[in-house]
């Protein structure tokens, strides 16, 4: 029999999420396409719920990790922060040292 595990984590403050991988998601997207509405049509998530995760993380964060910015050439649109992209980065490392650590355990598996 071939078994993996698998495991989803999420950061948090007082029971209230501040990062996951649906969060994460969101950020890679809005950093590469500078939009929230367009992030969340292509994650297939209303607006109304993107901006309120981008909110949440806001408030959380000691520095935001999504800034809105207006006007312009193009009309504005929408940045992650250096603390934003840190924050990626962090969680991906997590996400890739729980998983090693799974891995480990799961080999000592035998069913």
């Amino acid at each position: 029999m071939n078994l993996g595990i698998k495991s989803r984590f999420w950061i948090e403050s007082e029971n209230e999420k501040f990062l996951g991988s649906g969060r994460v998601e969101l950020l890679e997207k809005i950093d590469r396409l500078g939009s929230i509405s367009k992030a969340a049509a292509e994650m297939k998530m209303a607006y109304r719920k993107a901006w309120g995760l981008i909110k949440s993380m806001n408030e959380l964060s000691d520095k935001p990790l999504v800034i809105k910015q207006t006007g312009g050439k193009h009309g504005g649109g929408t940045v992650v922060t250096t603390e934003g992209k840190k924050a990626i980065i962090l969680y991906k490392e997590f996400e890739e040292d729980l998983n090693f650590f799974l891995e480990s355990r799961m080999s000592k598996l035998k069913l």
